[in-house]
């Protein structure tokens, strides 16, 4: 058997100087905030499960207007090696509620983020250099 890193999406929406952030419901870093994101399913283009690990989380319906990156550092999830494709969102619909594995969704100001899990501060680092 081969032992390959898991794959994730994970999706950045800013709007007026905000970002969109959860407020994780389960552990690894149970509380503390982060981008939506998630596994992707055998089967499923990565493309797909950001939106639809975004709408689970967040109840917002989006689309895809960039990448942010590839983020590979094998130390980046506790759980295992992840790999997350990262991308830029906009919104195109839904209501604003925290669902599946999160226990709220929020907008915060770009300069007033809160302590974040993973490598999210990275991530939304490099989505701001894009934007």
């Amino acid at each position: 058997m081969y032992r390959n890193p898991a794959l994730t999406v994970d999706g950045v929406l800013i709007e007026d100087g905000r970002i969109l952030l959860i407020k994780r419901g389960r552990e690894p870093f149970k509380g503390k905030w982060a981008l939506p994101g998630g596994f992707v399913e055998y089967g499923e283009r990565v493309e797909d499960a950001v939106i639809r690990e975004f709408r689970e989380e967040t109840g917002l319906d989006t689309e895809i207007k960039g990448l942010v990156g590839v983020y590979s550092d094998p130390k980046r999830d506790p759980r295992g090696h992840t790999v997350s494709i990262a991308y830029l969102l906009e919104r195109k619909g839904g209501e604003l509620k925290g669902g599946d594995d999160a226990s709220d969704a929020a907008f915060f100001p770009i300069d007033d983020l809160p302590e974040l899990a993973f490598d999210h501060a990275k991530i939304i680092g490099d989505a701001l250099r894009i934007i």
